[in-house]
């Protein structure tokens, strides 16, 4: 398997048109050509891929964040003052089931009819004492884990508990994308096991912002 740090901006597989070829898979092939698509990030978020070498490899991969033997954890800043209720900082959880907004691609929407189970886990990051992103205004470092892995989840998630990351051009308001130059969401954390040993493996990006 590869694991790849992903910029944001950089789409992670192809999109529609010649101008959109450029991305994440489309390099690792180019470098190893039998590097195979397992999962993704979305364009503006940034951090940690895995892709599998070959067929088989992707197979087992595949299955592992199926039983949900991978887990991913993220860092974000998301607009107001959040404050953790569970003593010692301990995870909190969003449970809002999550559909394709279809009128309105390729935004999703929580919706109590259409939607299907989603669930993310949150609590309190710390704040780093020197960070290279400027924002302005009252704002909320938190630690992300999603437990399913529905399109946009993180994102329509924070939104609808009122607190839309910073950046986000899809969700977030106006005054709150304008507090940040990207996204605010990054990837940090992926442990899986191992396609072919099935050793637990722990990979970390330090977060950009």
């Amino acid at each position: 398997m590869i694991v790849l740090d992903k910029p944001a901006g950089l789409l992670a597989v192809p999109g529609k048109g010649p101008d959109k070829q450029d991305c994440l898979s489309a390099r690792a092939q180019a470098r190893w050509p039998d590097a195979l698509v397992v999962h993704r990030l979305d364009m503006a978020t940034s951090g940690l891929v895995v892709m599998a070498r070959g067929l088989a490899a992707q197979r087992t991969l595949s299955q592992a964040f199926e039983t949900r033997q991978v887990h991913k954890r993220y860092t974000a800043v998301v607009a107001g003052t959040l404050n953790n209720p569970q003593p010692d900082n301990a995870w909190n959880t969003i449970d809002l089931p999550i559909t394709i907004d279809w009128p309105n691609r390729p935004r999703s929407i929580v919706s109590n009819e259409l939607g299907k189970p989603s669930m993310t886990r949150w609590r309190l990051a710390p704040t780093p004492t020197q960070s290279p992103t400027v924002h302005t205004g009252i704002a909320t470092r938190v630690e992300l884990e999603p437990v399913t892995g529905r399109t946009h989840q993180l994102r329509v998630h924070l939104q609808a508990i009122g607190h839309a990351i910073l950046g986000d051009a899809l969700y977030a308001a106006p005054e709150q994308q304008a507090q940040a130059p990207r996204l605010l969401l990054h990837a940090h954390h992926l442990a899986l096991p191992h396609p072919q040993t099935g050793a637990a493996m722990q990979f970390e990006s330090p977060c950009p912002f």
